[in-house]
């Protein structure tokens, strides 16, 4: 195994300048002013800001004159505690603590600003959720308008328009254009909400940001007291502030002018939250007499990996410009280039990769040092069949494993059903995903169902009907002519067109009402009906299924835990690292998405993606992608490969045994 060692240790948990690289160290021990820290993956900024701080205590400024403001609480906590060391373990710490926890500090000693009093009670997304739960039923929209999405698709909406700075029309038009429609509805519940919440005496996490924001914008004495309460203002991943983030900020440093705000603006990936990528662009402009730095230096990857990433980046016009470079004193002349493996199909993809993760394995190399990466969930799924198949211990940390999500087992149970109609938990799961059936409802018909001699023919007769009230009965409309489609086929279809069944019928309205992801879990069922594709018979097919679901797990006292292999979205990757890495699914229309292609500076923020991707190994990184789909489609590589130069990569070509 090849270690690795970082320039000047710390020594003895005392601050030093020793323990930097030149471009750390001029950011650390910058005067005091505006100060832009442009850290590019593996550059050690923790190390920076932790520092940051130290050296400002040191030089004699009151610890809680300083904030550090972070996106989790467990990055604050690990950075206090590297403070801690860094000072000797002596004397006080700043304040630090995500966006919403500074808020809420503040708001507690001004509630009164804005409405509250200061025993506010906190509602969290389920609280906030079963509130606007109610409004809708108190607003009578529910009862209205049937086909209403679910309060969590309104809160999601809701959520992104406040964090935006944005109104709701436009936030829907951004985020759920299919539902543009109901804005005027929207609005109305949101009012209504807001006046439910100060009925409460409660704020939700946004209006933590909200009213702290409003508190400082509209009462000069309190803007006054915090801008001058804070000498020296740090924000960590300032690439992934929202708008409404990025003004507190401003409005807190202006007092003194010291803001400090680290991040990589080629590592802004998450727009879809509200991330404004204008925050960490426009720096300078909003701060003219901000310095900028560039910490170049990567201690993390070969330079082959940093040449292609380099290289892939410099495609995006607006940026800061960088050019990422092993510390000299890692510097491996060994490393290898990244290698791009070409294959037949995503099965073919998914045996190189299985292949190639148990030589790794006999070669001492760890599975939880190797990590599978893609664009999104749903390209992750012939690989969990392939790995389940071989028995490679893996998690998933791109969502629920494949067969335990929700949709996928509503749909699956649609097809159990008509293959087995004495499956009671098929029925059971099925009928509530109706209108106006509920559980209960579902229960009854079940009890109903099984006294008939051939239940199939009798689930379509007008007397199955008649076992529903007159609301569940339009729904169960929908049902029966899924089951009959389904029934109609199921002699001369393959298990895919099945699926299609399923999916193009009532359940796609069911997913577009209940979730703001409706898009990713159809693609998702997209997925799932290919994979069915592959058996001949439906019965095969949902025997695989139930063989590839995973046995209970039992936990024994004293048994290490079992070393896995990871699965993981672009996304939720990012600020981790592997020895190894597989990036898969590298296809146009995959990576970057389709989706991604069709909105306005969709590209730049794939290829962000892609840079974030390729940075994340730390020896050895495999491009793998289809040339088709395994069903006559032909897919192009993507385009950030066929972009940068051939000599970046090392060809491989795969051989059948």
């Amino acid at each position: 195994m090849r270690t690795y060692r970082l320039v000047g240790a710390r020594r003895n948990g005392v601050w030093s300048a020793a323990d930097l690289n030149e471009q750390q160290r001029a950011a650390v021990e910058a005067p005091d002013g505006a100060h832009l820290v442009i850290a590019g993956p593996g550059s050690g900024k923790t190390r920076v800001i932790t520092h940051r701080v130290a050296y400002l205590v040191k030089g004699g400024v009151p610890p809680g004159r300083i904030l550090l403001v972070t996106f989790t609480n467990k990055a604050a906590r690990e950075m206090l505690a590297r403070v801690h060391d860094l000072l000797d373990g002596g004397g006080r710490l700043p304040w630090a603590g995500t966006f919403h926890h500074v808020g809420h500090r503040v708001l507690r000693a001004h509630a009164s600003a804005v409405g509250f009093t200061e025993n506010f009670s906190i509602l969290d997304r389920e609280d906030g959720v079963e509130l606007i739960q109610q409004s809708l039923v108190d607003l009578g929209i529910r009862d209205r308008e049937r086909w209403f999405p679910d309060a969590p698709v309104v809160a999601d909406l809701m959520s992104f328009a406040v964090n935006t700075q944005t109104d709701l029309a436009r936030a829907t038009r951004s985020k759920r254009p299919d539902l543009e429609g109901f804005v005027p509805d929207f609005q109305r519940v949101a009012n209504h909400y807001i006046q439910r919440k100060r009925a409460l005496n409660a704020l939700d996490f946004d209006d933590l940001l909200v009213m702290w924001h409003r508190v400082l914008v509209e009462d000069e004495a309190v803007r006054r007291h915090w801008a001058e309460r804070f000498l020296h203002v740090l924000c960590d991943e300032y690439q992934d502030t929202n708008r409404l983030q990025g003004e507190l900020l401003d409005l807190l440093a202006r007092g003194h002018g010291s803001p400090m705000v680290v991040g990589d603006d080629c590592q802004c990936i998450y727009r879809f939250r509200g991330a404004d990528y204008e925050n960490i662009l426009k720096f300078p402009d909003r701060w003219p007499q901000a310095t900028i730095h560039r910490l170049e230096l990567n201690y993390r990857s070969g330079q082959p990996v940093l040449d292609l990433a380099n290289q892939s980046i410099a495609g995006n016009p607006r940026q800061f410009r960088k050019t990422l470079r092993v510390v000299p004193e890692q510097e491996r002349p060994e490393a290898p280039r990244p290698a791009l493996v070409p294959t037949t199909d995503p099965e073919e993809e998914a045996a190189f990769v299985c292949q190639r993760i148990l030589e790794c394995q006999a070669d001492g190399i760890a599975l939880g040092d190797m990590a599978v990466l893609y664009r999104s969930h749903a390209q992750s799924i012939t690989m969990q069949v392939a790995l389940a198949q071989r028995g490679l211990p893996h998690e998933v940390r791109s969502g629920a494993r494949f067969f335990e999500q929700a949709h996928v087992k509503d749909l699956l149970a649609h097809l159990r059903l008509v293959e087995n109609p004495d499956d009671e938990l098929a029925w059971r799961r099925a009928l509530p995903l109706y209108p106006g059936i509920g559980g209960k409802s579902a229960a009854r018909f079940w009890s109903w169902l099984r006294g008939q001699p051939r239940a199939l023919d009798a689930v379509l007769s007008p007397q199955a009907a008649e076992q529903f009230s007159s609301r569940g009965r339009e729904g169960f409309s929908h049902f029966q002519a899924v089951v009959r489609q389904l029934l109609e086929e199921k002699p001369r279809a393959r298990a895919g067109a099945l699926v299609d069944i399923v999916r193009r019928g009532w359940y796609r309205e069911h997913l577009r009402a209940r979730f703001s992801d409706w898009r990713e879990r159809d693609e998702d069922l997209v997925q799932l009906g290919r994979l069915a594709d592959r058996s001949a018979a439906l019965t095969d097919f949902l025997a695989q299924v139930a063989l590839l679901m995973p046995a209970a797990e039992h936990f024994i006292p004293g048994e290490p835990p079992e070393d896995r292999l990871v699965l993981s979205t672009i996304h939720q990757a990012k600020g981790l690292e592997w020895r190894i890495v597989f990036f898969i699914g590298l296809v146009d229309g995959q990576m970057p998405s389709v989706l991604a292609l069709n909105e306005p500076e969709g590209e730049e923020e794939e290829r962000r993606l892609f840079y974030v991707a390729v940075t994340r190994v730390k020896d050895e990184l495999y491009l793998v992608y289809p040339m088709g789909s395994g069903d006559g489609r032909l897919w192009r590589p993507s385009r950030f490969l066929r972009e940068v130069d051939a000599e970046l990569f090392e060809e491989w070509a795969l051989e059948s045994a």
